[in-house]
């Protein structure tokens, strides 16, 4: 397994550019040939490796680029689960755990002992190269969409099981190789080390990336705060005996809640890894593999026996979970393809056994053999299955059969000031509809052309445009010159057919100038769509609880379904729970809103009978919720003589906490109520009242008609 002599190239900057030439190359020339890419970088790395041509040698670069690669593919693979849907098929996904380690466990150890005669202690170990994998094909299954299957999460927590119970066999059979007999009090320590890591990172890593993330609101600096805790649990779980690559999963697990799918710090952090780190760990891999091992007669029969366990191993467990749940035949090839593939662990049991003489040659070049093949099949039967699975999940999913859910939304963020904007634009692109088309739209209004006046605006819009671009998301900016500012925003949303508005909270000047400014007050009378104006001390991430105050008769409002949908799309983002506090007979058309369009969130509800409810509030809602109080315009269905003070009321009980205020959209369409009773939620109420609902749906009707 020795390279014949020195590689071609051998400078770092010639080096550099040989791997960016094939990370750019190599998906252009594979996607034409229906190929995924993943396979195409690790044939090009078997192809510039000392096995293949001997281009570039395997030195000690493409061992740290490609050990950080690794780490990096397996945070992004806890970062990107959905937690909400992770907890629904935690169940199947440790039954399927413990199936995908104990049989090819079992038939490691008795293919090893009555087809290769090898003794009991190394077929253990051998058994436990079988059981391990690697979440090599991960990226797939996120390219095609389907993180959230639950073919996809079962094969997340099967990784987990796995790789933790390959890892205990390892330690043990060391043991008994080593010592002569089986060590419980080591394999009982190491369980101990294992449960205080557990406990201690989520002791600290919640409280540490909370506090990190108030203080520190620059991107690259939360970057590398994000890259010092993951490496920091890899260190840690390879310090107490693990493998890091379950510090780095168990790091993208704690970091989950504080990193949104659509924030700019997420999409740094997948243009930083599937740009750079994850194909270097590719090509590193295949560099490792040795394809001269297939010319040996007496490797390849061991290889054939090998190959033959690792692959008949990790299809019986998919198969049998298939059967179990009821799955098709996609989400059972899904999840041997997510588990198919042997890599890091596999190359970490085999070189302890080497080390300790348990193998030799024959059996550590056909687990090269079992690599380079498992590699390439793995990426080809997610790939093929995948694609099945998504066009499986769009039929039965009612949004892409009946199109009656695919909305257009046009979302105004007014920006004034450039240290509130980029606060403003992540909020409001946190509540992004994904299920249609959705256009951001920057505005500053100024009444004159100083020059001053023209240096805000431009630093504004480009603020909004930077945040926004950092997310992925195109924000039209409009420097618009205009009489007065809220002349400015009625024409720009008469112009862009504009459906709600986000705005920030005014602060107050003087004393006797109102809570929300006359700005606002002028803008809530002059137009009927939703406005939106938000306060928010923190980070939008950090946010623990949305709570949200709804009036009575709130579901009658023209924009009901709106705003539910928004703060249905926020809270998903953030990863939180929210709690509506509102009377028994709006929570149940607020639930049916939520299950109909199927958001997958944690609600919770609260009854309350009157506006003296709001105050009891004000000891409950902590500093890192979010307070939302759904507003009504005046002569509104929803609206209450109590309404006239609520700015007065939150400026004395809630001036340091986190707000939004709503105004629902007014008139146009009657909303379409829909009621849902959902026996997992958390409810503090019974159900709502038919007649009471009735009566109230007759006199709205006639209420618009009379209008």
């Amino acid at each position: 397994m020795i390279p014949l002599a020195q590689a071609l190239v051998t400078q770092p900057v010639q080096i550099f550019f040989i791997v960016l030439a094939i990370i750019l190359f190599a998906p252009l020339l594979l996607n034409k040939l229906k190929i995924p890419h993943i396979i195409g970088m690790i044939v090009a790395g078997v192809v510039i490796g000392p096995y293949g041509f001997n281009v570039l040698d395997n030195d000690s670069s493409f061992a740290i680029f490609g050990q950080v690669g690794l780490l990096y593919l397996m945070f992004l693979a806890g970062l990107e689960i959905d937690m909400y849907h992770l907890r629904l098929n935690l169940g199947r996904g440790l039954s399927f755990g413990i199936l995908t380690l104990l049989i090819p466990l079992a038939m490691g150890v008795l293919s090893s002992v009555y087809l290769l005669g090898l003794d009991w202690a190394t077929s253990f170990l051998l058994g436990a190269m079988y059981a391990s994998h690697t979440l090599l094909a991960y990226p797939v299954a996120a390219r095609f969409g389907i993180t959230k299957a639950p073919a996809v999460l079962m094969a997340i927590v099967g990784t987990i099981i796995a790789v933790i119970g390959a890892l205990l066999v390892l330690a043990a059979t060391v043991s008994v190789r080593k010592e002569g007999y089986f060590n419980v009090a080591a394999i009982g320590l190491l369980m101990l080390r294992l449960v205080v890591w557990v406990v201690s990172l989520l002791y600290l890593y919640p409280r540490l990336t909370r506090y990190f993330f108030k203080k520190s609101a620059d991107k690259v600096t939360q970057y590398v705060f994000v890259l010092v805790l993951v490496f920091f649990a890899a260190c840690s779980a390879q310090y107490i005996g693990l493998e890091p690559v379950l510090g780095a999963f168990f790091a993208g697990l704690l970091l989950n809640r504080y990193i949104p799918i659509a924030s700019p710090l997420m999409s740094s952090i997948e243009f930083v890894g599937n740009a750079m780190f994850i194909p270097y760990f590719l090509i590193s891999v295949g560099m490792m593999i040795n394809v001269r091992v297939f010319g040996d007669t007496s490797t390849l029969g061991v290889a054939s026996v090998m190959l033959a366990v690792a692959l008949v191993s990790k299809w019986l467990p998919a198969w049998i979970a298939q059967r179990g749940n009821g799955f098709g035949a996609e989400s059972r090839n899904v999840m041997f393809g997510l588990t198919a593939a042997h890599t890091a662990v596999a190359l970490a049991v085999v070189s302890v056994g080497y080390q300790l003489e348990m193998f030799d040659e024959r059996i550590l070049n056909s687990t090269i053999a079992v690599i380079l093949v498992t590699c390439g099949v793995a990426p080809l039967i997610t790939s093929g299955a995948a694609a099945k699975l998504k066009v499986r999940m769009m039929d039965e999913d009612p949004d892409h059969v009946s199109g009656k859910k695919q909305r257009n939304n046009n979302t105004l963020i007014g920006v004034a000031n450039p240290l509130t904007t980029a606060a403003l634009v992540e909020m409001a692109v946190l509540m992004r509809n994904t299920r249609g088309t959705h256009q951001f739209y920057a505005l500053h209004v100024r009444n004159d052309n100083s020059p001053a006046a023209k240096a805000l605006s431009r630093n504004s819009l480009e603020t909004a445009r930077r945040t926004a671009a950092a997310a992925d998301t195109y924000v039209e900016t409009l420097d618009r010159y205009d009489l007065n500012t809220v002349t400015g925003v009625l024409n720009a949303i008469e112009e862009r057919d504009i459906t709600e508005i986000l705005l920030g909270m005014h602060r107050r000047a003087t004393v006797i100038d109102s809570f929300f400014g006359n700005k606002v007050e002028q803008l809530l009378r002059a137009t009927n769509r939703m406005v939106m104006i938000s306060r928010c001390f923190i980070p939008c991430g950090t946010i623990t609880r949305v709570v949200v105050w709804v009036p009575a008769d709130a579901q009658y409002e023209t924009g009901f379904n709106r705003w539910v949908r928004a703060l249905s799309r926020l809270t998903r983002q953030v990863g939180c729970r929210i709690i509506f506090c509102c009377p028994s007979e709006v929570q149940p058309l607020i639930r049916g809103v939520i299950y109909s369009e199927n958001y997958g969130i944690r609600c919770e509800f609260r009854t309350t009978e009157g506006w003296d409810d709001m105050i009891i509030l004000s000891n409950q809602v902590l500093d890192d919720d979010l307070f939302v109080i759904i507003g009504a315009r005046a002569q509104s269905v929803s609206y209450r003589s109590e309404m006239a003070e609520l700015p007065s009321f939150l400026q004395r009980y809630f001036s340091r906490n986190n707000l939004m205020m709503i105004y629902p959209e007014q008139f146009g369409e009657a909303p379409v109520l829909t009621s849902f009773t959902d026996p997992l939620s958390s409810d503090i109420a019974a159900g709502s009242s038919a007649l009471v609902l009735s009566l109230r749906k007759v006199a709205w009707r006639i209420l618009r008609i009379l209008r």
